[in-house]
Order: structure tokens, then sequence, then C-alpha cells
């Protein structure tokens, strides 16, 4: 969905804030679309068509022994035809991602924050009687449907069962594709839907808050009570629902905030600057750690300290409630989108901190380089994959402390620059 496994995927990019969905992608190579072209030409396509159709009469036999019935595939592929745009979409390689700061001046614009609050007023009883049964906060779950879907405005098109059966057929990950299709199939079958009205992005993810299908079989609820989970409607009850019923069972603290930002002292050993250590607010305010008003932080639970932008940015305690947002897509930016949102849907202020507006993102293949770098250098990154994960982290403080620098871990170009003239 927007969930759970559209970290994964990804319908949208890091888009304009009165349009389409926020999703990053998730592709390492961007967080944004870009134009490519297909190799090949109509013949190639029409070869893909036919093709196309052998798969299907294959895939028919694997569905019946999932327990899909003819009836059900008749229905779900009439018209149904290998989408080429899809396949374009998916192979799709973006040179260049977006700073955080770039991502939350859209995540939490001014517009996104008005239209928010009208639809906070628009659907109050709804979100107040879900809050109710959930225990999540209205305002998150109104949050993710912002950058979902711009608040129901932006739920995709594209045929949900053409879209998963190209991408099983020619996509990169195809097992994952046909597994998301029988359940697609599955969902057509319990009467949830019709094939007419599943639409959604070109991989599949579906309704107000883009769930994936196997997402939308765990986790998708009929809080209207009219017997189907309809996340299709223009009416987002239940998809809101089922969005508060997945932070709900992966466990979201009711009252405990998803982060708050915090200002570091001098001097900050940014070493524990780390996901895995964890202390008490009261510890961190022991050790300088403050909100921005110079306050100690409540001790809501055990929190970590999250720099995602080094020590040029903002600087966050992050709680529970982030890992929980983290379940429905795992890049910081989402996270940190959502939960700033909420908290400006709520009335809070903007974010104080400044961010190192001079700086750009890494592309792809920077990131390739920066880690070969660092490990030609014997700042080993384990990996030479693109992906700034822990690893990687760790071999930037660790060239940082040997040239004098903060060691903040942040993967930035000035650090790659440093590096290309050792």
């Amino acid at each position: 969905m927007g969930i759970a496994g559209l970290a994964l995927l990804g319908q949208g990019a890091l888009a304009n804030p009165l349009g389409q969905s926020l999703r990053p992608q998730p592709r390492p190579e961007s967080l944004q679309q870009a134009t490519v072209t297909l190799d090949g030409n109509a013949a190639r396509v029409s070869s893909k068509n036919l093709g196309f159709e052998r798969w299907i009469r294959g895939f028919r036999k694997r569905a019946h022994a999932a327990g899909i019935s003819d009836r059900t595939l008749d229905r779900a592929f009439r018209g149904v035809k290998y989408n080429a745009d899809v396949i374009q979409k998916d192979r799709n390689q973006s040179e260049f991602t977006k700073t955080i700061w770039e991502y939350l001046d859209s995540a939490a614009s001014d517009t996104r924050v008005k239209n928010g609050r009208k639809a906070l007023q628009r659907h109050g009883r709804t979100l107040r009687a879900i809050e109710a049964k959930y225990g999540v906060d209205k305002e998150v779950v109104a949050a993710v449907w912002g950058l979902e879907s711009a608040y129901g405005t932006y739920r995709g098109s594209t045929n949900v069962i053409e879209a998963l059966a190209t991408l099983a057929y020619d996509g990169r990950r195809g097992r994952f594709f046909e597994a998301q299709l029988i359940d697609a199939l599955k969902i057509l079958q319990s009467g949830d839907t019709s094939p007419r009205n599943m639409t959604g992005s070109w991989a599949g993810a579906m309704g107000h808050t883009q769930f994936i299908p196997s997402s939308y079989q765990a986790f998708a609820v009929d809080f209207t009570g009219d017997g189907r989970r309809d996340i299709w409607s223009d009416d987002p009850a239940d998809a809101l629902a089922s969005t508060a019923a997945y932070l709900a069972r992966h466990g979201w603290k009711k009252g405990q905030p998803w982060g708050i930002e915090v200002q570091l002292p001098r001097g900050f050993n940014y070493a524990l600057a780390n996901r895995k250590i964890q202390k008490m607010p009261s510890e961190w305010a022991r050790m300088g750690v403050k909100d921005m008003n110079g306050r100690p932080v409540r001790d809501y639970g055990a929190a970590s300290v999250l720099l995602p932008a080094g020590a040029q940015g903002a600087a966050f305690l992050i709680f529970k409630n982030f890992s929980v947002i983290e379940r429905y897509n795992t890049a910081d930016a989402y996270v940190i989108g959502v939960g700033h949102l909420s908290d400006r849907l709520k009335g809070g202020p903007k974010l104080r901190s400044k961010w190192p507006r001079g700086d750009r993102a890494l592309s792809f293949a920077e990131r390739k380089e920066l880690q070969k770098r660092l490990t030609k250098q014997g700042f080993d990154t384990q990996k030479i994959d693109g992906k700034i994960g822990p690893l990687t982290i760790q071999a930037v403080r660790g060239y940082q402390r040997s040239i004098g620098m903060e060691p903040d871990g942040y993967a930035s170009l000035s650090i790659l620059k440093k590096l290309r003239r050792n």
C-alpha cells in the first residue's frame, strides 16, 4: 500500500502539493521520476502482447490453485493488455534525489497544511470516530492521506489488474507482483469492488491512502458497515480507518509524539546520533539535548537522536511512533513529512532549524563513488551499492574523524569533494 510494501514501490515523486502522491521513490537511484525511452518499437510492443497473452494463460492455472474462479479471472482480465507505460515507469532511473529540505518544503507546505485543515473540518466526525476506535491521532491519519493522494485528489487511474499483470510478466520483481496480483483478484472475488473501479498507481497502490493488495487483505476495514472495504470510494471513511488500523496494529502509542525538533549542545558527540542508541528524554536533557525553547523534552518514552541532514540541519528526538510510520514507508523523509505535517495540522509551528540549502543531494553514481573512495582510503563500506545505510554512515564518520571534522556521518557533496582531493 502506501503501506509497508509500498516502501518498495512508490507511485509518485516529490510532488507538487496540489497534485500527486508524495511517496518517495524507493529505488536507490532516485526519489523522483524521470522520462526515459523504452528500447524497441511498436513491433516489440506487439511481440510483448503475444508473450503477455501466453503468460496470462499460464497464470490462470496458478490463480486457480490459489482459489480464484474462472468468473473472477474472466471479469478481471477483460480488455487487459500489456502496459508499456507501466514498464517504462518501473525501469525509469532518475539521476538525482531530492534533499530532505526540498521534500519537506512540499510535504508540509502552506497549501498542504491549509488543504489538510479543510479536510479535517470536512471529515471531522469520521476522523474523530476513527481516532476513538483505533487510538491513532486524526491528524496523523490525515497527514498520511495528504502525502499519499493530496487528500484524495490524486488516487491514480491505472487499471490495477493490468498494471500488476504487466509487472508480474515483465517487471524486475515478477514473483512479488504476481503475489500482489493474486491478492488483487481475491479482493475482486470477495466483492469489495469491481474491476472497473479497481484503479490506482502504476505500481498497484490503491485508494486514498495507497494500499497495495497484500496490505489491503491484511489491514483494510469496513468502517462504514456497508459490507465492503471500499478504499476507492469518494467517501474516504474506509480508507482512513484502514490506515489507522494499520498504524494501530504496528504499535502506535496514543499520546506519544513521532518526534520532536531539538537543539544539540556545543561539543555534542555525534556518534550518539544512532537509531540503536536510545535514552529517555530526561537523560538526553542532562546531556544538553533540549527542545527548541531550551526546555527538557517530556519523558514520552525512549528516544534516539536523528540528524537527517547531518550537523548542519535539523535534529530530532524520535520515538516509537517514528518506527510505526516507518512501516508505512521506510524513507526518513516520508516519516518526517507525515510527522511534521501532522504537527502543523494540530497548529504546531514550522521547523525552526536551518538546513544546508547550499548543498545538493548526491546522484546514484556519486553515492557509489563515495563508497568506493571511502573503502579505498580504509573506511570500508562493505558494499558499493549506492545506498547510504549504517555501514556507509559509519565509514563517513571514520573519515570525518581522520580529517578533524565533526563525525555526523552525513554523506554530503562536500565529503565527496574532500575524498576526491585526497
